[in-house]
């Protein structure tokens, strides 16, 4: 069978015992495997990556709205993260073998029962969009939650399923299909977050920076620093330690470094060997050096 992972967004990441629910409605049927979970309390968003064949994966789905609905209420949630939706964004990607057309194929049946059995008005994004001014998340997320009233009513923004209007607490949702997607930030050794800002306006793709990179700068309060937050939509475009050292560079220039970086998730194990293959200029890497692959043979 097919394997897809899945790494659903949810509006939430200060109430861990909320999060402990969401993780019990994903598991409680069984056929899915539960990755990684990462939580910020300043995007206060949670971060769910899974794996598995469609079939389960679409009723772990279902069962993830169904709690994040009745315990999360957007009218009430704050964070630096741009949001639209309680279960904000549902990608699904394809792990190995599995061709694209699988993850569209799990999106584009997953829409039609989330507006139905919920009531949520939802868009498709990515690969699985039926509008190309729809593909970009973006485009969809622009103006927030709290612009979405004014958004739905125009018809050219009308959800490819469910009611055109918002859910009251809930919002609308995005599912979609993609390649991976790595989320890096890297925090900066100051509060301003003006400095952030000019940073990621220099290093996004749209301001003329790294391709295949999304960035925006933002503070974050239980730290007292200013962080540049980015997707790097195709790591084969820009790797994660390219984006890194285009961050420094940029901070450097404003008076500012970077203390430390992190990823949200996880990353591909082919994104990973590449920070070694530029950090060492061995174009190679690894072609049999590592100990661990020779075991396995």
């Amino acid at each position: 069978m097919p394997l897809l992972e899945c790494v659903p967004n949810v509006s939430e990441g200060r109430r861990p015992e909320v999060v402990d629910r969401l993780i019990s409605a994903i598991t409680a049927g069984g056929g899915v495997r539960l990755l990684d979970v990462s939580s910020d309390p300043d995007h206060n968003r949670t971060v769910l990556t899974l794996a598995g064949e469609p079939e389960p994966l679409h009723e772990a789905l279902l069962a993830l709205y169904e709690e994040a609905l009745a315990a999360i209420d957007l009218t009430r949630h704050e964070g630096v993260h741009p949001r639209v939706g309680t279960v904000d964004v549902v990608p699904f990607i394809p792990l190995g073998d599995t061709p694209m057309e699988v993850a569209v194929a799990a999106a584009h049946r997953l829409a039609p029962a989330v507006a139905g059995r919920f009531g949520l008005p939802v868009y498709l994004y990515e690969r699985a969009a039926r509008r190309e001014e729809r593909r970009l998340l973006a485009a969809i997320r622009r103006g927030g939650f709290e612009g979405l009233p004014a958004k739905i009513a125009d018809p050219a923004w009308a959800p490819d399923h469910g009611p055109a209007r918002v859910h009251p607490t809930a919002g609308v949702t995005v599912i979609g299909a993609r390649f991976f997607l790595i989320a890096f930030n890297a925090v900066l050794d100051t509060a301003d977050v003006e400095v952030a800002r000019a940073v990621a306006r220099k290093v996004r793709e749209s301001g003329g920076g790294l391709p295949a990179v999304r960035a925006m700068g933002v503070y974050l309060e239980s730290r007292g620093r200013a962080q540049v937050s980015m997707n790097l939509v195709d790591f084969r475009r820009t790797s994660i330690l390219g984006a890194l050292e285009r961050v420094r560079r940029e901070a450097e220039g404003l008076g500012a470094r970077v203390m430390e970086s992190e990823v949200v998730g996880l990353v591909p194990e082919e994104a990973a060997l590449g920070v070694v293959r530029d950090a060492l200029q061995l174009p190679g890497f690894p072609a049999g050096k590592l100990i661990e692959d020779r075991l396995r043979r």
